[in-house]
């Protein structure tokens, strides 16, 4: 089993770096198709006072930025491909738009998507794609690389377990990498009491995973369960990949994420996919 089509958000500034380099790269790992996007739009015009001509100019000058940065992406999304050796297995998608409603649209057919953790100081939705946005509609894994991180390995993974529905989506989700990887650790925070169900558990999760081909472990921590439990656990454990579920909900029309999912994205040391 594998990821036949990675999907990815292409800019020019620097913090996209990262993510087109690991996607560029697990494109290769996986002899997948990598599908770039190349998507921006623009605040929409005031109430007109009479200016026609000043907001015509305007108009005509933010539309000319915007292609010539998707222009600039495209060629940066050719250069990245052709240093992986991805010559022709690459698909380019492009249009003024919102990048949410872009990715989420392409997303129908990718397997998994690459994303940052880390934004820039000043983004916009007009430029960006919401994270949590992007979680909870596109219907797809993702994968989000951490700013300034080592390459991707992957070969030690922490299946962050919690017995709910997204958990059970990230397990099938992240199947590709547990296949790949030379050990994963299933772990579940445990508070005071339900010490043996979490047991049970994660035993059943580690005996699923074995039925495909993995060498899987249960772990049950003692602890809060905030984040620091997690990522204490996965440094222990050597991993630089945290599967995780991705819990989130509307707040006044915006998706965001709360509790560990988002304690995990803002501090950034490790990959994360998160499915929900």
């Amino acid at each position: 089993m594998g990821y036949a089509a990675i999907l990815v958000h292409v800019q020019t500034h620097k913090e996209a770096k990262g993510r087109l380099d690991c996607a560029c790269a697990l494109a290769r790992s996986f002899n997948a198709t990598l599908i770039g996007v190349g998507a921006e739009m623009f605040p929409f015009l005031a109430p007109d006072y009479g200016y026609y001509a000043m907001q015509g100019e305007w108009f005509g000058l933010m539309r000319k930025t915007a292609e010539d940065n998707m222009a600039k992406a495209r060629e940066l999304f050719d250069a990245s491909a052709v240093a992986a050796g991805l010559t022709g297995s690459t698909i380019w998608e492009s249009g003024l738009r919102l990048p949410i409603e872009a990715l989420a649209e392409a997303s129908r057919g990718a397997d998994l998507i690459v994303a940052s953790g880390k934004h820039r100081q000043h983004e916009t939705t007009y430029e960006d794609a919401p994270l949590g946005e992007l979680v909870v509609t596109a219907g797809r894994p993702v994968l989000v690389t951490p700013h300034d991180a080592a390459a991707f390995v992957g070969d030690q993974v922490v299946l962050a377990w919690k017995d709910t529905r997204e958990a059970r989506r990230a397990l099938t989700d992240a199947l590709p990498f547990f296949e790949r990887a030379k050990a994963v650790r299933v772990v579940e925070i445990c508070g005071k009491g339900g010490r043996d169900d979490a047991e049970l558990r994660v035993k059943d999760v580690a005996a699923a995973l074995a039925r495909h081909g993995v060498n899987a472990a249960g772990e049950v921590i003692n602890g809060v369960g905030d984040v620091h439990d997690i990522e204490k656990a996965a440094d222990a454990f050597g991993a630089d990949l945290i599967v995780a579920g991705g819990y989130g909900h509307s707040r006044l029309g915006e998706w965001v994420f709360g509790g560990m999912t988002r304690d995990l994205l803002a501090r950034g040391k490790h990959y994360v996919l998160l499915s929900h």
